[in-house]
């Protein structure tokens, strides 16, 4: 930069294309430096040689590497400044020889392993950045020869060359004269050079691989002595014109003719140069410039253009892989695959290619992707790669639509089917969560109960262009309560046909265990093409039917609840119905939270159950029939809609559906049941009343319902329903008249909650008995008819005295009992309690409801002289009872009367006894059931003996002699009826005395 002599730049001599940058020796110094004045062309050069020089002395070649890469690019540039006056594409022939020179030196002298990981990671980046560098440089010189059909239009080309730009040389190459051969060779390559279609019938704008059209700017730099052209060379500041071309270059300029010369200047009109002449032009010019013969031969001929081409990019992808730029070598294997696949090495192709569409699919490259992908397609069909092939169709299918035209995207649907129904050997598994999405319908989680069943509702996106037809569906569920669950299927019942876009299918739940549960995965059948889905949709918008998202969703699809009661069974009264007439047994069918529609109930009668099949069975509205009532209650003219909820149903063998406006609501079910007991009624004596127990009238009724949606749910219970009769009749005896009639008092107490009326009653006598006045047995007329309310008892008089017998009327009177009858009526509400029958009810007739007939057995007690044997209870110790102390409880037996042959079967001197006693209150030391001798005669006594323990103090009944094998009317008892004693407490025991 200092003043003086004018420094000339250099690098216009015969071999200054090749670089001399590691070759110190290449020219003298004296011939470099005159007097103040150098070559920056041969200096600079020759100041980098000397310190790679001494760099390769210390052994370090990663220096050399570090240094030689921007020198490189630094001095490019430097280059393009001097263009003018340099030989055509000095600049591009300069920049491969000097990354050719570096690689080859600094290889060779860099040891693997001996530097730190790092420093080896940045060395191969660098030797990568070489490789490619040198690679973009010869593409541009073969685009300009005519090589550019044979360079791969790919994205990396594309955006290398695109923005590379042409050579500016002063005046652009002419065509020698002696070239019309070769002008007509490159003509008819460029006419038979067509563009590769791409498999599927894509049809893509080619990648430009130039910054402008040649053809216009190579024409405009031969236009150099137009106006516009000199103002370009000159440009106002530079330089003298003399200085900035040379001899030769001056003569070219003033022999041209012009063309397309600017408006108002005059010229000899000659024509544009052709592309073919411009391709033929450039190589002659370079073989002018290019000095080495390795670099001219690789550019003499398509193949050994293909071979250095091969050559330099798999050297930039090994150095990048090793480097820390791995994805830039896997985007140069691409270029290796579009040569290998141009040569049929297919297998290779393939390889390649997979790798560079996972780097795009990785880091969501779609437009890059859509370029590579076809080309994977292709060669997995030729080599016949099935798996691949249709993996790759899906994949063309997931990007974005407006990546291909919607025929595209259909010929890659179509490519999809045919395989899938095609002849393929084996079923192909296939991955299509790019393609197919699904989720849960929008809302709330569908809620089970416990072992019900469901149809679940899913929606699927599919990035089909048309209709597919899925020949099995199936989803997964997966339990978010439990990992170790395990995935349960869904599977569909028939073909699913997805359009495109959103799509909504149900799949058949069957139960499933208590818990949440969220969609796992959809798979499913298209021909002998086994895919699976793992990709989740978000619900869009209601306009947004390709809305998807590949996030997994945390809102649970499915809700089981734990098991709980659904419904409850249970006895509509617990009041006692009439035995051996029908009556309404209302059941209360309760739902809890829990639709019962098509619910069936099975109803089974226990023993000694009927039920009455010839009639209806109702079943109305629990809620209505509270509000009946209290409407009643209040005012008898309230109104109701009665037939609302009520409905007469069919039994069918035992099983009965109920209606469906009873699935949500608590209802009465009214079933006609008759409890049959065959054994007559006994009554029972005011001296000794007889007890009752409640478990004599059970009845029970097993239910079995069957609910749900498919009557899976099942709820079994066994009801109990308690029958009796409407009266409990108790004699006595009011008044004994002198001449020896007897007023017998029987008692009739009330055993339902119903009004009863009697409306006649008469008493068959036992033999030994007779009416008075030889009456027909009935009480006075006036009685009747006689009202019994609910829980009362009233009281009816018969006049009998004793009669006469004879042996053989002695002998039935031991089999015979005295029979009271008594009609009545009822009236009752089925809702309370004992009613009318239902017979009575549905005919409605009067008389129905008065004819009841009700039938009692009696046992009426001779007086005390004609009973055959007496039993006394002797008396106890003056000193009291104790508990724990040991008693002698003791019975005397007296025969009344002599023994006769009708009395009993056994031994004549032989009488069966037995003790009973309460066992919580006694414990029996000896014998409990045993013969004793007494003699037959009038008079003759013994006395029975046992040991006993009281168990309890307080006032206990105790022990009872009875002789089984004697009738009770022949038995007179002192005293007559149930006693009772005192026990007093244990005496206290000096043992458990504490001193004071």
């Amino acid at each position: 930069n200092m003043n003086g002599k004018h420094k000339e730049f250099g690098g216009v001599e015969r071999g200054d294309d090749e670089a001399a940058l590691l070759n110190p020796g290449n020219k003298a110094l004296t011939e470099i430096v005159q007097d103040d004045s150098f070559r920056e062309f041969e200096f600079r050069q020759y100041l980098f040689a000397c310190q790679s020089k001494l760099l390769f002395k210390l052994n370090r070649p990663f220096e050399v590497a570090s240094r030689g890469y921007p020198f490189i690019i630094s001095f490019s540039k430097a280059l393009a400044q001097h263009e003018d006056i340099l030989p055509f594409c000095m600049r591009e022939v300069w920049v491969i020889t000097a990354c050719l020179a570096l690689i080859d030196a600094t290889s060779s002298q860099y040891n693997d392993g001996l530097a730190a990981p790092d420093i080896e990671k940045e060395f191969y980046r660098l030797l990568g950045d070489l490789y490619s560098l040198c690679r973009i440089k010869f593409m541009r010189l073969a685009y300009l020869i005519g090589h550019g059909t044979d360079i791969e239009r790919s994205p990396v080309n594309s955006a290398s060359l695109s923005m590379l730009p042409w050579p500016k040389p002063p005046v652009w190459p002419l065509v020698p004269a002696d070239a019309s051969a070769e002008v007509l060779a490159k003509e008819k390559l460029i006419l038979q050079a067509t563009p590769r279609v791409k498999h599927f019938g894509i049809h893509r704008k080619p990648l430009p691989l130039e910054p402008s059209v040649l053809l216009r700017e190579a024409n405009r730099r031969r236009a150099s002595l137009s106006a516009g052209n000199m103002f370009e060379i000159f440009d106002g500041s530079g330089p003298d014109v003399s200085l900035r071309m040379s001899p030769s270059n001056k003569v070219q300029a003033v022999s041209m003719s012009r063309t397309n010369s600017s408006p108002g200047f005059e010229s000899s009109i000659d024509r544009p140069m052709r592309l073919a002449e411009i391709f033929v032009a450039s190589e002659h010019a370079l073989r002018q410039t290019i000095s080495n013969p390795n670099l001219l031969k690789s550019l003499s001929s398509v193949e050994e253009f293909e071979q250095k081409y091969l050559e330099l990019t798999k050297g930039a992808a090994n150095n990048y892989h090793c480097s820390w730029w791995k994805r830039h070598g896997v985007v140069l294997d691409g270029e290796i695959a579009a040569v290998c696949f141009k040569h049929g090495n297919y297998d290779q192709a393939a390889k390649s290619y997979e790798k560079v569409c996972a780097l795009y699919s990785g880091e969501g490259w779609q437009d890059l992707l859509a370029e590579v992908l076809p080309n994977l397609a292709e060669c997995q069909k030729i080599l016949n790669d099935e798996a691949g092939y249709l993996l790759s169709c899906v994949r063309l299918l997931s990007l974005d639509k407006g990546l291909f035209s919607t025929k595209e995207r259909q010929a890659f649907q179509s490519e999809v089917i045919s395989l899938a129904y095609g002849e393929m050997k084996d079923p192909v598994p296939l991955d299509v969560s790019s393609l197919i999405t699904f989720s849960g319908n929008p809302g709330p989680p569908l809620e089970l109960c416990d072992g019900d069943p469901g149809t679940l509702s899913v929606t699927v996106w599919s990035g089909f262009p048309d209709d597919i037809t899925i020949d099995t569906l199936s989803l997964t569920l997966m339990a978010t309560y439990n990992a170790d669950e395990g995935a349960k299927a869904l599977n569909t019942s028939t073909a699913t046909v997805l359009k495109p876009g959103r799509n909504t299918i149900t799949v058949d739940l069957p139960p499933q265990k208590p818990g949440s549960y969220v969609l796992g995965a959809l798979t499913g059948h298209i021909g002998r093409l086994r895919f699976r889905s793992h990709s989740f949709s978000k619900v869009g918008p209601a306009d947004s039917d390709d809305f998807m998202s590949y996030e997994k969703p945390t809102r649970p699809i499915l809700k089981v609840f734990n098991p709980r009661p659904l419904v409850d069974l249970a006895a509509a009264i617990s009041s006692p119905l009439l035995i051996n007439e029908a009556q309404w047994v209302g059941i209360i069918v309760q739902p809890i939270d829990y639709s019962l529609k098509g619910a069936i109930l099975q109803i089974d009668t226990g023993p000694g159950l009927t039920i009455e099949e010839s009639h209806f069975v109702e079943m109305e509205s629990h809620i209505k029939l509270s509000n009946l009532e209290n409407c009643h209650n209040i005012q008898k003219d309230c109104s109701l809609d009665i037939n609302k909820d009520f409905e007469r149903l069919h039994l069918h063998d035992g099983r009965i559906q109920l209606p469906d406006w009873a699935s949500n609501l608590t209802s009465i079910l009214w079933i006609p049941i008759r409890a049959i007991n065959n054994s007559l009624a006994r009554g029972s004596s005011s001296v000794t009343p007889q007890r009752q127990s409640i478990v004599d009238g059970m009845r029970t009724i097993a239910l079995k319902l069957q609910f749900g949606v498919c009557h899976n749910q099942i709820f079994e219970r066994t009801i109990a329903v308690h029958f009796t009769d409407p009266f409990h009749v108790s004699t006595r005896v009011a008044d004994k008249c002198s001449d020896g009639t007897l007023l017998l008092q029987v008692i009739l107490h009330s055993q339902v909650n119903a009004s009863l009326t009697i409306y006649d009653a008469w008493l068959d006598l036992q033999d030994g008995f007779v009416h008075t006045r030889q009456g027909d047995g009935r009480p006075t007329s006036g009685f009747f008819p006689l009202v019994i309310s609910s829980s009362s008892k009233a009281g009816i008089l018969f006049s009998i005295c004793l009669g006469k017998t004879t042996p053989e009327a002695e002998v039935e009177a031991v089999r015979r009992d005295s029979l009271l009858n008594i009609q009545y009526g009822i009236s009752g509400k089925r809702t309370i309690g004992a009613h009318p029958p239902v017979t009575a009810e549905a005919t409605g007739a009067e008389d129905a409801r008065e004819g009841l007939i009700f039938r009692s057995a009696l046992v009426l007690q001779r007086p005390v002289l004609d009973p055959t044997l007496a039993i006394g209870f002797l008396a106890l110790p003056s000193d009291g009872l104790r508990v724990g102390q040991l008693v002698s409880m003791k019975w005397r037996v007296e025969r009344l009367k002599d023994f006769e042959e009708n009395e009993a079967s056994q031994r004549n001197d032989e009488v069966l006894y037995e003790v009973n006693a309460n066992a919580d209150n006694w414990m029996i030391a000896g014998r409990k059931r045993g013969y004793v001798s007494l003699p037959t005669k009038q008079g003759s006594r013994i006395v029975i003996s046992i040991l006993c323990v009281p168990l309890l103090a307080g006032y206990v009944r105790p022990p009872q002699l009875g002789l089984p094998g004697v009738e009770e009317a022949n038995i007179s008892c002192n005293p007559p009826g149930p006693h009772l004693i005192c026990v007093l407490p244990p005496t206290l025991s000096s043992s458990f005395c504490i001193a004071a």
